[in-house]
């Protein structure tokens, strides 16, 4: 048995496991330290995977405590083991996982049950919230039904009274209107937001003891995903649950966590309160993810800082420490010995695994300390003022309507519903102009019809001074895409993944009649454009890494030298640290070439580092557009307020007290009186 000390202070208190390396966190954040005994205790939690390639390590010796009512958010990036660490709570992985450690859940050892014994578990000690509430929820069953099965469950004798009652109690709960109605209502009668509340609804439904939500708001609009965190937070004040929270987004833990377990390939390496988490960093990789996020609360002053490199991957870990290979410190040892979680500072209860520890402790290092020179943005108007360059891009009255079908064998058109209603903007050489605005705003409808995809009914958009309506032949519209070209969202599925990297690159040159001896020497310079190795250019996608194949997107993208590229959320599918990367190529790019963006994107803080304007759009209309610092200190449309108002801060400080409002009926209303007039 372990031998375990414990140490007081005046504002903290540590105990440590000297086996596990183990210490409680310190009181500091919004609700002090822990009180009690911990709900949940997981010791050298490890699981690996048997594949074809191999064994898969994909989360080495985790430690962890969770209390009621506290929540642990813990953040990485892909392959880091957050969700595998997630799954194993509540016995969820494949039947190739094997699984070491211990889970204990109020004493109850979980990792040696059957799937059978944790059943009595799923759903009612310990819920879980997943990330795609469509593939969450049975299609088949209405909402009603899927609620009753959950509680029927663990409550067989429930009476059918009890059952509607509870249902409707739920469904309030969670803020859905008219909960009567909306019982015999399917999964595909709900927006994406909505199904993800009948989730939640479902989580809580037995008053779980732990929730699990893992990246519960990642495929949500900024405005719904800020509501749904809201109603997270009701559904654990009501039952008093522990919440583990996995995101990628900085600003969702700022919002909602008390503590953080930062994860990088399979382990821990840096565990605090939210407060020390942001305020004093302490393990390079944390510093990093900090760093790389664009602040959508302040305007941008230097180019973003990204992490050197990609995550390993889990079958083939590097010696020493993981973070090594990327991580600005590395020397030594950190390429020989795995470090262990050791405590930043003892009398608090930070944990950190690095072997610079003592010198970021002694000296103060802080992410300016260990990362490269911040550098300033490009200068893009040095030659020419921004007013005074060539327009390449209006679109003018441009308005786009779809038939609205009714239900049933025969579908009658019921009407029209208008996706671009009188759309007007224009876009100057080397100006980056965003589109914002939630699904179903207009935005991809706005894009389609400038790329000649979708006809316009009225209005009209000219490019490089030709109205695109006009194009008579194939070979204009040639023209047309030599000069206007796409980055999409995920490059993998934009890239063929049986034509190697040269064929990618070479297909849009062919298509202009290039010879091969130019289309050899192209593909060279647009390697070294977007930092490849031209060496590479007989790989595969499926070879290359996820930044990587978004580089080479970009790269079949400027091949025939556009004038304007259209960017349909091209860093979306990236992580934080890739992401940095991608946006400051796409600066130098834009300085270099003097090429012009349209950019589409839902992330709002990258928004305000990379563009010079911003159209806002809502139910097909443009309700506010201007100069980007402008729309985001003075927003003028309610709409416009509530949007930018929804955008998750990496601050935990700013986060806790600022008032966050909703658009609703035309109007800003708080969302704390929302809430409470659905517990009302």
């Amino acid at each position: 048995m372990a031998e375990t000390t414990s140490t007081s202070t005046q504002t903290s208190w540590v105990v440590k496991d000297d086996t596990l390396r183990y210490e409680l966190l310190e009181n500091n954040g919004p609700k002090g330290a822990p009180q009690g005994d911990p709900i949940m205790s997981i010791r050298n939690l490890k699981v690996s995977f048997a594949t074809e390639a191999g064994r898969v390590d994909a989360v080495r010796g985790v430690n962890f405590d969770l209390w009621r009512g506290r929540t642990l958010g813990i953040v990485g990036e892909s392959g880091s083991g957050k969700s595998v660490t997630a799954l194993s709570l509540i016995g969820l992985l494949d039947d190739n996982a094997y699984v070491t450690g211990s889970v204990k859940f109020n004493g109850e050892e979980l990792v040696d049950k059957t799937d059978e014994e944790m059943a009595a578990f799923r759903g009612k000690s310990i819920s879980m919230i997943f990330q795609d509430p469509l593939s969450a929820l049975t299609p088949m069953f209405s909402i009603g039904d899927q609620l009753a099965e959950t509680l029927l469950i663990h409550n067989p004798n429930m009476t059918k009274q009890q059952l509607h009652d509870r249902c409707i109690e739920l469904l309030t709960m969670v803020g859905i209107t008219n909960p009567e109605d909306r019982l015999d209502a399917y999964p595909h009668e709900f927006s994406g937001g909505m199904r993800q509340r009948v989730v939640i609804a479902i989580a809580i439904a037995n008053d779980p003891d732990v929730i699990i939500a893992d990246e519960p708001t990642t495929a949500l609009d900024v405005t719904i995903q800020a509501q749904i965190l809201d109603v997270l937070a009701v559904a654990q004040r009501e039952t008093g649950a522990a919440v583990v929270l996995i995101t990628h987004d900085l600003g969702v833990i700022a919002g909602t966590a008390d503590d953080v377990l930062v994860m990088y390939a399979g382990r821990a390496v840096e565990r605090a309160s939210i407060d020390t988490v942001f305020d004093q960093p302490s393990h390079p990789y944390t510093m990093g993810l900090l760093g790389a996020v664009p602040k959508p609360h302040v305007a941008a002053e230097h180019r973003l800082v990204p992490i050197k490199g990609n995550p390993p991957s889990l079958a083939a870990i590097p010696k020493g420490c993981p973070f090594s290979p990327r991580c600005p410190m590395a020397s030594g040892s950190c390429f020989e010995i795995e470090p262990t979680l050791d405590p930043f500072n003892a009398a608090e209860g930070h944990l950190v695994s690095c072997h610079k520890l003592a010198t970021i402790r002694d000296r103060h290092l802080n992410f300016e300390d260990v990362y490269p020179k911040l550098e300033p943005l490009p200068a893009k108007w040095a030659e020419v003022p921004r007013d005074q360059r060539p327009l390449v891009l209006e679109v003018k009255d441009l308005v786009k309507t779809f038939p609205v079908q009714g239900k049933g064998l025969i579908r009658r058109d019921k009407g029209t519903m208008t996706a671009v209603d009188h759309v007007s903007f224009k876009l100057h050489e080397g100006e980056t102009l965003a589109l914002v605005g939630e699904s179903g705003s207009g935005k991809s409808t706005t894009l389609m019809q400038i790329m000649d995809l979708v006809k316009p009914e009225s209005g009209s958009i000219t490019v490089l001074g030709k109205d695109i309506a006009s194009l008579k032949n194939n070979r204009e519209r040639r023209e047309l895409r030599r000069d206007l070209q796409v980055i999409f969202q995920d490059p993998m599925s934009s890239l063929d993944p049986r034509m190697p990297i040269y064929d990618v690159l070479a297909e849009p040159l062919r298509a202009q009649k290039w010879s091969p001896k130019d289309i050899n020497k192209r593909i060279g310079e647009l390697m070294h454009l977007v930092g490849i190795n031209p060496d590479y250019v007989d790989r595969f996608p499926s070879q290359f890494s996820g930044g990587q194949r978004q580089r080479i997107a970009i790269a079949r993208a400027l091949a025939t030298s556009p004038k304007i590229l259209l960017l349909d959320e091209p860093i979306a599918s990236l992580d934080v640290s890739i992401q940095a990367g991608i946006i400051n190529l796409l600066e130098d790019l834009q300085v270099q070439l003097k090429i012009s963006y349209l950019f589409v994107a839902h992330d709002l803080a990258v928004i305000r580092h990379i563009s010079d304007s911003v159209a806002v759009m809502h139910l097909g209309k443009i309700v506010e557009q201007g100069d980007t610092e402008e729309v985001f200190t003075n927003p003028q449309d309610p709409y416009t307020q509530a949007l930018l108002s929804a955008i998750p801060i990496p601050d935990p400080k700013i986060e806790r007290t600022r008032e966050r409002m909703v658009y609703q009926d035309g109007k800003l209303v708080s969302s704390s009186s929302l809430l409470s007039s659905h517990k009302a």
